[in-house]
């Protein structure tokens, strides 16, 4: 059972060898991988857990096609490593959490010629790179199955067929946290540091307010780790207004259609020399996704321009599907260094200032990594005794087999596929659909305040059930329920449930 908010707020005034500013992929990640190797560790997040870039993603672990690519056109051994330590982590995270990973096939269409040995051969690279982990292998599709996979595509040559994994981020993000939770740590949902504890010139500790209630508590630790993602300059700044940038934020739009896929397409030319994915996604495609420099906001919006670039990215090869959109949010990727964002290496850094550990940088599918080299560092600094880390074979909350539910098969993937061996403990809350036609049920509400520290309506929505992630209009329909069930739980009466409703559907649009 995971501890209330107000144990857990209690606790944050005990003395802790690591605190964690930042509650997404970087911040979930090190805490879960501190707690594994016995530290107390404690995290706090100002928003939602994964309410920023990490909920945004493409939804691939993947090594990344076009990084290998560069990594050969430009011989770049960072590259190189970067995508052969990412497709051998993507096959971890599936071992770790099976029911939030799985793999996913995907089409390279062939058009030119030349194009069957360039991309045929590169695939098969791809596919060495994995080593042992790899998943099925890359293969040659002929015309006639590429027709019958995409029938609105232009006459092919073909295609390639390949597999990468594909994953539910802002679920896996929540499942690291509550893990840690499960074994004594301490996390915290709109919790923010505005400042820090300094002895001796270095920090030892922040000032964290509690955003909902208004109260402060000034947290001891032996560490601070900033993992604020995008925000990591902003946290540092609290330090020394005065230190440089080191990153170079850029923001990536996606697009879910409602477009019924078999399989995933790459698209792998588009005009400013990016990919582009279009992805099954719960019954629905997703395309992604732009890269164009950006300022690192909290709650950014997906820009019409990118809108735009992706319809028209599409339309040659499937038509205007501008009619199709159900839903539209942009990310921002915390890129280390300058230049053109495309072609930044998505490598991690690891920044030591005045005892403030900053972590960023890197991809979603290498978070266990960045943890790893972060509790390294610690190690070194701290003069630590940690025990050999047990993340690459410990299992997350809800990994295991499918459980019998007797629910429509349609419901009951879907809880599989969120919760895991949970599924049956979220049903017995309440299994009545939250919306028609849709598989979400009221017990999820329920199990996100009592289970999942959820604390608003687009907690609820956008980062436990995901569906304003799939479906805008959809969540708006969905938002006097969740509030109706939200409000007894939190203690709401009806004025301050009406000012949430009200403050969730204006953020809607940016999720946060």
């Amino acid at each position: 059972m995971t501890p209330s908010r107000e144990e857990l707020w209690e606790r944050l005034k005990e003395p802790l060898d690591l605190l964690i500013l930042g509650g997404g992929a970087t911040g979930a990640g090190v805490l879960w991988e501190a707690t594994l190797r016995g530290l107390r560790a404690a995290l706090v997040e100002a928003g939602d857990f994964g309410a920023g870039t990490s909920s945004r993603s493409t939804k691939l672990l993947h090594g990344g096609v076009r990084y290998l690519e560069l990594a050969v056109r430009h011989r770049d051994p960072r590259q190189l490593r970067l995508v052969r330590d990412a497709l051998r982590e993507r096959r971890v995270v599936m071992e770790l959490a099976p029911h939030l990973a799985r793999p996913l096939t995907l089409l390279t269409p062939l058009f030119r010629p030349l194009e069957i040995p360039y991309y045929g051969f590169g695939l098969k690279l791809y596919d060495l790179l994995a080593g042992r982990r790899r998943l099925a292998p890359s293969r040659y599709a002929p015309p006639r199955e590429v027709q019958a996979l995409f029938p609105g595509l232009p006459p092919t040559l073909g295609g390639i067929l390949y597999q990468d994994g594909q994953f539910a981020d802002y679920r896996l993000n929540l499942a690291l946290i509550l893990s840690a939770l499960a074994r004594g740590a301490v996390a915290l949902n709109h919790a923010e540091a505005t400042g820090f504890l300094l002895k001796g010139g270095r920090v030892r500790g922040a000032v964290v307010r509690d955003r909902l209630r208004g109260r402060e508590v000034e947290v001891q630790a032996r560490a601070v780790v900033n993992a604020a993602g995008p925000q990591a300059d902003r946290v540092r700044h609290l330090l020394d207004p005065h230190l440089p940038p080191l990153l170079t934020p850029s923001s990536g739009t996606h697009l879910v259609l409602d477009y019924p896929l078999r399989v995933g397409l790459l698209l792998p030319r588009t005009r400013d020399g990016r990919v582009l994915f279009l992805l099954p996604w719960q019954g629905r495609a997703l395309l992604g996704t732009t890269d164009l420099p950006a300022e690192a906001t909290a709650c950014p919006l997906p820009r019409e321009e990118e809108v735009a670039y992706l319809l028209e990215e599409i339309r040659p090869y499937l038509g205007d599907l501008s009619d199709r959109v159900l839903a539209a949010w942009a990310g921002l990727r915390p890129l280390v260094g300058k230049g053109e964002t495309r072609l930044l290496v998505r490598d991690h850094l690891i920044v030591e200032e005045q005892g403030l550990y900053t972590l960023t940088g890197g991809k979603w599918t290498t978070f266990r990594l960045m943890a790893l080299d972060l509790l390294e560092r610690l190690a070194r600094d701290l003069s630590l005794s940690l025990p050999p880390s047990p993340s690459h074979r410990t299992p997350l909350l809800g990994a295991g087999p499918r459980p019998p539910l007797p629910l429509p098969e349609g419901v009951a993937e879907h809880l599989y596929a969120h919760y895991g061996t949970l599924a049956p403990e979220v049903a017995a809350l309440g299994d009545r659909p939250l919306l028609p036609g849709l598989p979400y049920l009221e017990g999820e509400v329920v199990w996100a305040v009592r289970e999942e520290l959820a604390q608003k309506p687009l907690d609820v929505l956008a980062r436990r059930l995901g569906l304003a992630l799939l479906d805008r209009k959809r969540a708006e329909e969905a938002l006097p329920r969740v509030g109706d069930l939200m409000a007894p739980l939190l203690g709401w009466d009806d004025p301050t449930k009406q000012a949430l409703l009200s403050e969730a559907e204006k953020a809607l649009p940016a999720l946060c």
